[in-house]
C-alpha cells in the first residue's frame, strides 16, 4: 500500500489526516527490508503535516543500515533548501549519528548544517553548538570550510569571544589565500565552478579575515593595530576580477574602511573627526549597519565624555526602528547584530543617566536588560543591573515595579530550569 492509497482511505473514513501513520509504520517499515521508493513520500508526507515525532520513528527504524544514509542526507539536504529546518534537522543528527565513525564530508556537512539551525537567541547555548561543529570544519572540502569558518567567526564575534573570533579570521584568511592564488594559476573550470558554492566571491574571505582582525584589536583597545588591519582590507587593488558582484564588495570594503578608520581614530581620543563619522553615518542606507556606527559614537561619547545629543536627536528615527531587525539566514545579522542592539541600550542607558536625563535612560536601560536575558547572556544582564542599582534613586516607582518584576521573572525562569536549589540536611 502506498501512503497515497493510505490518504485517501483516512479520508473517505473521515479521519484526521495521519491517522493510520503509526500503523503504517509497524506493518510496512519495520516488519519490510526497508523500501525507500516507499518510505521517501512517507516522510516528505510526514513533512507536510509536520508530523515530526513520525519522522523520528521512521528514521530510527532504518538508521541501523549505513546503505540508508546518503539518501537520507540527500532528502536532508532537499528539505533544508525549502526551509524546513526542524525535519531536517531530525534527518542530519540521524545520519551524522550512523557516520559518527567514518571520517566523512558527509559527516562534517551534516554537522555544519546542525550548527546553522541550531544556533539561535541563548549566547550560552551557541557557545557549546560552536565548539561542536569547529571540531568538524577541518573535514569539510576546502570551499566549503571559507564559508564555516566566516560563521564561526561570527558567532564568536557575537559571543565577544575574541581569541576565538581571531582564531576563526586566521584560518580563513590561510585557506582563503590558497584557494585565490589557485584559482589564478589554474583558471580551469573545475576550481572555479567549486568556488560558485561559495555565499561570496572568493577575495571576500581575505579581506573579511582582516575585518574581523580589526574588530578584536578595537576590543582589545589597541587601535593603531585595528587601523593597520583597515588600511589592509581598504586596499585591494590585487583582486584581480572586475565583474559585479566583485565591484560590489570591493567597493563595501572600501566604505566600511572609511567608517571604521574614523572610529579607531575616535576611540583613541581624536574627537576632531566625530563631524566627519556622523556624516557619514547619515549616507548609510542599510539600518543594520547603522547600529554598529551609532554604537561607536555612544561608546566614544561615554569614554570621552562628549555631549552627543544633536546627534542622537538626528537619528531618532533610526534608533527606534532598531528593534524591528528582519530575520535573515546570514549568520551576522542574525548573531553579531542582536548582540549590538542589546549593547547600544546599555551603552545609551549609560549616557543619560550620567547626564540626569533619568526618564530615557531608564527606558533604554530595562530594554537592554531584557534583550540581554532573552540572549541568555549572564554577564551583560549583570552589568545592566549594576548600572540600574547605582541610579536606582533616581527611578520612579513604576520603573523600579518593572525593574523588580522582571529579576523575580528571570529568576523565576531559572527555578525552571534548573530546579530549585534544595538542600536537605
Amino acid at each position: 500500500m502506498s501512503i497515497n492509497q493510505l490518504d485517501q482511505i483516512t479520508e473517505a473514513m473521515g479521519l484526521p489526516e495521519g491517522h493510520f501513520y503509526d500503523l503504517f509504520i509497524e506493518n510496512f517499515i519495520i516488519d519490510h527490508p526497508p523500501n525507500m521508493r516507499r518510505i521517501e513520500p512517507f516522510l516528505y508526507r510526514c513533512v507536510e503535516l509536520n508530523k515530526l515525532d513520525t519522522i523520528r520513528k521512521v528514521v530510527g527504524a532504518i538508521m541501523d543500515n549505513l546503505l540508508y544514509s546518503s539518501k537520507l542526507f540527500e532528502i536532508a539536504e532537499d528539505l533544508f533548501a525549502q526551509g524546513q529546518h526542524e525535519a531536517a534537522l531530525i534527518l542530519y543528527e540521524n545520519v551524522a549519528e550512523v557516520e559518527k565513525y567514518q571520517h566523512s564530508e558527509r559527516l562534517a556537512l551534516c554537522q555544519y548544517r546542525i550548527f546553522t539551525i541550531q544556533i539561535g537567541n541563548d549566547q550560552n547555548q551557541n557557545v557549546r553548538i560552536a565548539a561542536v561543529f569547529e571540531a568538524f570544519v577541518e573535514r569539510l572540502d576546502e570551499i566549503d570550510q571559507l564559508d564555516a569558518l566566516k560563521d564561526l567567526a561570527n558567532v564568536y564575534r557575537s559571543l565577544r569571544k575574541w581569541d576565538k573570533v581571531e582564531e576563526m579570521a586566521k584560518k580563513m584568511k590561510a585557506k582563503a589565500e590558497i584557494q585565490y592564488t589557485w584559482k589564478q594559476q589554474q583558471k580551469n573550470q573545475e576550481r572555479n565552478d567549486a568556488a560558485k558554492k561559495l555565499s561570496r566571491p572568493m577575495f571576500v574571505y581575505i579581506a573579511y579575515a582582516d575585518l574581523l582582525c580589526a574588530s578584536v584589536s578595537e576590543a582589545k583597545g589597541d587601535y593603531q593595530q585595528a587601523l593597520q588591519y583597515t588600511y589592509a582590507y581598504a586596499d585591494l587593488d590585487w583582486v584581480k576580477e572586475t565583474d559585479d558582484d566583485t565591484q560590489h564588495w570591493v567597493n563595501l570594503f572600501k566604505s566600511w574602511a572609511e567608517g571604521n578608520t574614523y572610529v579607531y581614530k575616535l576611540l583613541s581620543g581624536d574627537i576632531s573627526v566625530l563631524h566627519d563619522y556622523v556624516e557619514y553615518i547619515a549616507e548609510t542606507v542599510a539600518s543594520n549597519e547603522q547600529i554598529s556606527k551609532l554604537l561607536n559614537v555612544i561608546i566614544a561619547a561615554n569614554q570621552y565624555s562628549i555631549d552627543v545629543d544633536d546627534i542622537l536627536k538626528r537619528f531618532e528615527t533610526e534608533i527606534a526602528s532598531f528593534s524591528q531587525q528582519p530575520s535573515s539566514d546570514d549568520m551576522y545579522t542574525q548573531q553579531v547584530i542582536p548582540d549590538y542592539i542589546a549593547w547600544f541600550g546599555y551603552e545609551l542607558a549609560y549616557y543619560y543617566l550620567h547626564r540626569g536625563v533619568y526618564n530615557d535612560g531608564f527606558k533604554h536601560l530595562m530594554y537592554s536588560m531584557v534583550s540581554y536575558h532573552t540572549l541568555n547572556n549572564e554577564t551583560y544582564f549583570i552589568n545592566c543591573m549594576g548600572l540600574f542599582l547605582h541610579f536606582r534613586d533616581y527611578a520612579v516607582p513604576e520603573t523600579k515595579a518593572a525593574f523588580l518584576n522582571l529579576i523575580e521573572k528571570v529568576w523565576m525562569n531559572n527555578v525552571e530550569k534548573n530546579g530549585t536549589a534544595s538542600h536537605s540536611g
